[in-house]
């Protein structure tokens, strides 16, 4: 048995013993593989997990000389106001969270503003603290695309071809954008591509897709704050832990959790009980032969 699969039954038990509701397991170990079902593998809504595809997207673009990450952000939107100490806040601190921008998730995010973008933008910034937002990731994903033109469009031949994933659908807002910090439907299997990509620092099959340094700042530098230990650390798109690991996580399980050479990836819908699941994957992983 490979040891790919000895940790898929660790993670499979575990979440059939808490009752937490998956739809499906991956599990890379190295080259290894191995999945289970216990739903049809359609393709869902990765939620959060789709904030860490936004930084590879502005990763690529920064790679390509297109787009700089580290400009202020309001160069993207010229002749429109930015709020107090707005100036100083760059795609990477949105990326990030650490423009210090306050605006509060809400389902109706994407319509509660003529424009969101221009709303976040025309708040003030407490400087770099912390400030997790989904409008800051799509406020980023506003400034590349002002660039590139449609962001899921430029990213098929950069990103989602390579990795074999076909034309995922991606939630817009009213004015046609991608959703960006959500709404990006994938399969496990494809959300683990994402997973192992990340994991090989921007390699796929020997072909690099994105320079190593954007996978690598998803989990250095962290950001740290006062929380539970399972949302104390976060860096570009991912939050550190449980424990020596660093994960992907999206709302209602949307788990891609790395350590080493391991990525464990879950789809479910299942939001009170992922954090204990992540936890018990951390723990697999230490059980786990090999």
């Amino acid at each position: 048995m490979s040891h790919a699969q000895q940790l898929l039954d660790l993670v499979v038990r575990a979440a059939e013993e808490d009752g937490f509701g998956a739809h499906a397991a991956h599990v890379l170990v190295g080259d290894e593989t191995a999945r289970h079902l216990w739903a049809e593998d359609v393709r869902r809504d990765v939620h959060s997990a789709a904030k860490a595809v936004c930084v590879l997207a502005a990763g690529i673009a920064h790679d390509e000389g297109v787009f700089d990450v580290d400009a202020p952000v309001a160069r993207w939107f010229p002749g429109h106001p930015v709020g107090a100490g707005v100036e100083a806040v760059t795609t990477r601190h949105l990326l990030g969270m650490t423009s210090g921008i306050d605006l509060p998730w809400s389902e109706t995010l994407l319509t509660d503003w003529p424009d969101l973008a221009l709303e976040l933008l025309s708040r003030p910034s407490a400087g770099r603290v912390f400030q997790y937002s989904n409008a800051s990731t799509y406020t980023a994903m506003r400034a590349l695309g002002t660039v590139v033109g449609d962001v899921a469009a430029w990213l098929g031949p950069r990103l989602f071809e390579p990795l074999g994933i076909d034309a995922p659908p991606w939630d817009r807002c009213p004015q046609g954008w991608v959703a960006a910090g959500g709404g990006l439907h994938l399969t496990v299997d494809e959300l683990a591509r994402i997973g192992r990509l990340i994991r090989d620092d921007g390699r796929w099959e020997g072909t690099r897709l994105v320079s190593a340094r954007w996978p690598r700042a998803m989990r250095t530098p962290w950001v740290e704050r006062e929380a539970h230990p399972s949302y104390a650390r976060y860096s570009l798109g991912a939050w550190g832990g449980p424990g020596d690991a660093w994960r992907l996580h999206g709302a209602h399980g949307q788990l891609v959790i790395l350590r080493g050479a391991v990525v464990v990836t879950l789809t479910a819908h299942d939001h009170a009980g992922a954090d204990r699941m992540a936890e018990r994957v951390v723990e697999a992983c230490r059980a786990a032969p090999g």
